[in-house]
């Protein structure tokens, strides 16, 4: 159980770290980043895409928390997701297998496309502009329409008197102090499921159980909110127990924290419900696709 402790604390510092980064750069720049997106920015689920392909689950973090403070759109949030692959990356690159190298490649072609194609389709589908905040949660007064919120729920608008210190770094510290604990608390449960259950070799034998369910099965372990998703997803696949196509489809709904921190509030729920059925149903259609493909050429 130590060892499960020890995990969930590295793997959560690793997300804090990033989201710490990241938050000190949002504070420079989250004026000028609300308006730029409140104008639905027609780049930004390509945007999203790339960042996506990051191999760290910080990335994920961040987009749904900025989802949810309305600092952009369902779309871009999707193309994150999808494109997102968590620690299963730098464990495909170590194949020293050339013809594995070319697939892997492909895949990360293939989550970049699709990211910023779903993304683009979900915009322009739901209609989801939701960059400028019509409330502030938690918040007794009245506030205007047009108002951006901040990382930490101020009014970015109106802190022109606020100290450096306490805009670049004291809220996006608080912020990601928050989001460190959440994280770490679902990474000790999930990582105690997983120890008494008997680990990723349960996860393994589950993804090789039956080879037409592959994409499916692949979809239900890449959902588990947790590294060792990713990691059994990337390892079965270079041992030759997935297809191309299941690897796509378990990655390509692998937000990991991302979409533990997205659930981590009731807030619009059925919005959020929507972007897992989309992750779902694209990862389904994109994984038995390829697979067809595979047998049909």
């Amino acid at each position: 159980m130590l060892d499960v402790f020890i995990d969930a604390l590295l793997d959560s510092l690793k997300v804090f770290i990033v989201a710490l980064i990241l938050y000190i750069l949002i504070s420079f720049i989250e004026n000028k980043l609300s308006h730029i997106l409140s104008k639905k920015n027609n780049a930004s689920p390509l945007i999203g895409s790339a960042l996506g392909l990051i191999p760290q689950c910080g990335i994920g973090v961040v987009a749904a928390d900025l989802y949810d403070k309305e600092h952009i759109s369902k779309g871009t949030l999707v193309a994150v997701f999808l494109a997102c692959s968590d620690e299963a990356l730098p464990i495909l690159l170590t194949s020293p297998n050339t013809k594995t190298l070319l697939n892997i490649l492909l895949i990360i072609g293939i989550k970049f496309v699709i990211g910023f194609i779903v993304g683009y389709l979900t915009d322009l589908l739901f209609n989801s502009k939701r960059i400028v905040s019509k409330h502030l949660e938690h918040c007794d007064h009245h506030v205007e329409t047009d108002v951006h919120i901040g990382c930490c729920g101020h009014n970015i608008e109106d802190d022109h008197d606020e100290k450096p210190i306490h805009k670049h770094l004291f809220h996006p510290l608080i912020h990601s102090l928050k989001i460190l604990l959440y994280v770490f608390i679902f990474n000790f449960i999930i990582g105690t499921i997983i120890y008494f259950v008997g680990g990723e070799d349960v996860l393994a034998t589950f993804l090789n159980s039956t080879k037409w369910a592959g994409p499916i099965m692949s979809i239900l372990v890449g959902l588990i909110p947790n590294c060792a998703s990713s990691v059994v997803l990337a390892e079965v696949y270079l041992g030759g127990g997935l297809t191309l196509g299941s690897v796509v489809a378990g990655l390509c709904c692998n937000a990991g924290l991302g979409l533990l921190v997205l659930f981590k509030s009731k807030k619009l729920l059925k919005e959020k419900i929507g972007i897992l059925l989309i992750l779902i149903v694209t990862s389904l259609i994109v994984g038995y696709g390829i697979d067809l493909l595979s047998l049909l050429f």
